[in-house]
């Protein structure tokens, strides 16, 4: 195949969280463990998380080097200016190599911008690529938060691997009913257990695609495993295409659209232009595998911006169909699958 679009660049994994989940311990532990040798963790102000003044080796007007050979970079204006000036920096040689970026955001924000800010920002687009959206829940308030804050379930909803905090405070009964919540928003998020950001960094990175050459991390990025290995469990199971049950509160859900035919890239994309023009606000998160005259193309997108698509090396498996993982807000697959076929399969 021709050269990899991935190949040589920066993954940058977005934490986030509500307030009060954990991500300040989370971040205080990482920058202490000795395999973040080569990341960079940008957060919005250092003096939040306390690192220690022994730890710090070498500090500038906003980046630490710490003890371990960590990178600690504070927020002075907006985030593309700060990546922008790491990047400038280690290529000019002026800070410490590193190969990966870890980005804090704050308890209120929403990461739909900051993923965005990686697929539109041509500069950014060219040097780093997004490797997952980690999400912190705090078993002890996430109910109470999901029902009064969006930011909340936007932050879930937008996830591709969740770690669920404070469990020693919950039983085990209050347990479930948070991890129901949470899968009924992403069912196809991976969901863990973490006890006082006891996490080793490698538990953080390789969820998104680092490759155009097909295998088992796509069918992973794409959900696809998950859900046949949780249909073998159970004795029945889901699989990316077939619709999981909704929530009592139907506003955010997860839809599956799939679809035999073969597209052009125009028709795929003259289809999606028409959903993103219709319903782009309610528009929360794409993913998907589509048959571009019979080649595999993986797409991905959050709200109305979407990351390059990134033609695959071959299938990843025999299923040759077209699927699409949708999580939106108040939007029936009907009206998604009613749009497609209006659109896109009618130019193919």
């Amino acid at each position: 195949m021709k050269r990899d679009p991935l190949a040589g660049k920066i993954p940058v994994t977005l934490i986030t969280g509500f307030l009060g989940s954990g991500k300040t311990t989370l971040i205080s532990r990482l920058l202490r463990h000795p395999a973040m040798d080569r990341v960079a963790v940008v957060i919005n102000e250092i003096g939040e998380i306390g690192i220690d003044n022994d730890l710090v080796k070498m500090s500038s007007e906003n980046v630490s080097l710490l003890a371990n050979g960590c990178l600690c970079c504070s927020v002075r204006t907006d985030l593309q200016e700060t990546l922008r000036e790491l990047f400038g920096e280690r290529r000019a040689g002026q800070i410490a190599d590193f190969d990966r970026v870890m980005i804090e955001t704050t308890g209120l924000a929403d990461p739909a911008p900051v993923i965005q800010t990686l697929a539109s920002d041509t500069m950014l687009g060219a040097n780093y690529r997004l490797d997952g959206v980690v999400t912190l829940v705090d078993a002890a308030n996430a109910l109470t938060q999901l029902a009064e804050n969006p930011e909340s379930e936007q932050q879930i909803a937008l996830a591709d691997r969740i770690f669920v905090t404070k469990c020693d405070l919950v039983t085990e009964d209050g347990i479930s009913e948070v991890l129901a919540s949470i899968v009924a928003i992403n069912p196809r998020a991976d969901i863990r257990r973490c006890s006082m950001g006891e996490l080793h960094p490698s538990d953080l990175i390789g969820i998104g695609l680092n490759s155009a050459r097909a295998g088992d991390d796509t069918l992973h990025f794409l959900g696809e495993l998950k859900a046949q290995s949780d249909g073998a469990a159970s004795g029945g199971g889901t699989y990316l295409g077939e619709r999981l049950p909704a929530r009592h509160d139907p506003g955010v859900k997860t839809l599956s659209l799939r679809f035999e035919e073969t597209f052009t890239w125009a028709s795929f994309s003259a289809a999606m232009e028409l959903v993103i023009s219709l319903r782009g606000k309610d528009l929360l998160r794409v993913k998907g595998i589509v048959s571009v005259e019979g080649k595999p193309v993986v797409v991905q997108g959050v709200g109305h911006v979407f990351h390059p698509p990134l033609p695959l090396d071959r299938w990843p498996s025999e299923d040759r169909g077209s699927r699409l993982v949708f999580i939106t807000r108040h939007i029936e697959a009907s009206t998604l699958h009613a749009l497609f076929h209006a659109v896109g399969l009618m130019q193919s």
